[in-house]
């Protein structure tokens, strides 16, 4: 079996052995449970509840606010306590509904199971909508909205995101090894809404285990195992589309334009659940680790729990950690708090006892080219950030600014420990915001 790959990418230390024995581990929620209504890219979900309203697991907290936008479930029963502006573990702020956990777990009857084979499109895509499903690989695009493509009929190809490239995390890992059953099923109904499409479970090499235990399962149906070469940042989009089909997508392309969808390992899952079995979106699985967690662990967390409570379960901090990160090290958010609630699109806690980053001083650019080499995109990020920097829109966008992903890969190898990538992302944060209000 041949391995596929992209140009560019790196090999940073990954982390993985401190978390990769260790089957995920469900928790129970604390006292209060804290639901953002912006989990997802798009509007805002419109509360349906009250102050004072007694609410069931599983029960809609509020409903989707647009199209482009998705519900919210209760993640355990519990009387309504109001509505709080909280952080996010993104960085920004969001109101939540704030749930008081009665600790019953009293739970609404969900829609009678289906049959596989009497599914048809219109009873899948509303039983994924009504689930509250987005991507849960950290895009949080809602997934009835990305599997209503507008030409359904060009859609060639399903790749089920099981990369899992980011260093540290390795829950999506776990989900493989102890739930394949589910993601070849959650792919195949993801494959009655495109009957010409061929689905591929994409992993790479360093996870032959999980491509052991999915190959069997693969072979009774159409879909089939692709090994990725073990590269970073292999589980982006554009660069699992390339390395897979060969095809390219840029920053104006979605990946229908090329015949492509891509969804996680988590997302796909999700599907399955809701689809087969009715069951909404309520918890995620994360892992909490690095050297400065005490027992590092995979979780099953209650959406709406809050970080804080979630590191108490892996022990706590070994001692006081300089840098906490939501999410992995390449491509995560530094947490300046813990009193910020899980949402849809966490996927890990990284606790570091020392700040690598802060630890070197930046100088001037030598002109080495490593970054060049190492940017999948391949565009030119020191050139870039120098246009950002220095605030020129024209010539960022000349020399292909948007087409960053912002992956980290040219910050990492930068041997003046230039924040090359944070540069250029906060230049692409406002051209999008321009265009954003343009289009308004």
């Amino acid at each position: 079996m041949g391995l596929f790959t992209f140009h560019g990418g790196i090999h940073p230390y990954d982390g993985k052995e401190l978390t990769k024995g260790c089957a995920v581990r469900t928790l129970h929620a604390g006292d209060n449970l804290y639901y953002s209504l912006a989990q997802q890219i798009g509007a805002p979900a419109v509360p349906l509840v009250h102050k004072g309203d007694h609410v069931l697991r599983g029960q809609m907290l509020a409903k989707a606010g647009g199209y482009v936008s998705a519900p919210l479930h209760a993640s355990v029963s519990g009387t309504v306590v109001g509505i709080q502006r909280m952080w996010m573990p993104s960085g920004t702020s969001a109101d939540c509904i704030v749930v008081a956990n009665d600790k019953l777990m009293e739970e609404v009857e969900y829609p009678p199971a289906e049959d596989f084979d009497t599914l048809n499109k219109e009873k899948i895509l509303s039983r994924i909508r009504d689930a509250g499903i987005v991507g849960m690989g950290g895009a949080g695009f809602p997934t009835h909205v990305k599997l209503s493509p507008e030409n359904p009929g060009k859609i060639e190809y399903i790749l089920v995101n099981g990369a899992e490239c980011e260093p540290y995390l390795t829950s999506d890992y776990r989900r493989m090894l102890e739930e394949p059953e589910k993601i070849v099923e959650g792919l195949r109904i993801i494959l009655k809404l495109f009957p010409k499409a061929k689905g591929y479970i994409c992993i790479e090499d360093n996870k032959m285990d999980c491509a052991r235990m999915l190959e069997p399962l693969c072979r009774k149906t159409n879909l089939e195992v692709k090994l990725l070469r073990t590269k970073y940042p292999q589980g982006a989009e554009r660069m699992l589309i390339h390395a897979v089909t060969g095809r390219k997508i840029n920053s104006s392309m979605l990946p229908a334009d090329v015949g492509c969808i891509v969804d996680n390992v988590d997302t796909v899952v999700a599907v399955e659940e809701a689809v087969l079995q009715g069951k909404p979106v309520l918890e995620r699985d994360i892992t909490v680790t690095g050297d400065a967690v005490k027992t590092p662990q995979n979780f099953r967390v209650p959406i709406g729990m809050l970080i804080e409570e979630v590191v108490e379960q892996a022990g706590g901090f070994t001692g006081n950690p300089e840098k906490i990160i939501a999410g992995g090290p390449m491509m995560g958010n530094a947490l300046f708090m813990l009193n910020v609630p899980v949402v849809k699109t966490s996927s890990a806690i990284v606790a570091c006892k020392k700040d690598q980053v802060a630890e070197n001083a930046p100088s001037a650019c030598i002109n080495c080219g490593r970054c060049v080499a190492a940017c999948p995109g391949q565009i030119i990020p020191a050139r870039l950030a120098a246009f950002s920097d220095r605030g020129d829109e024209e010539n960022f966008l000349k020399y292909h600014g948007m087409e960053c992903c912002e992956c980290g890969c040219c910050s990492y190898v930068c041997p003046a420990k230039r924040q090359l990538t944070q540069s250029i992302r906060s230049m692409r944060k406002l051209l999008l915001s321009k265009q954003k209000k343009g289009q308004d």
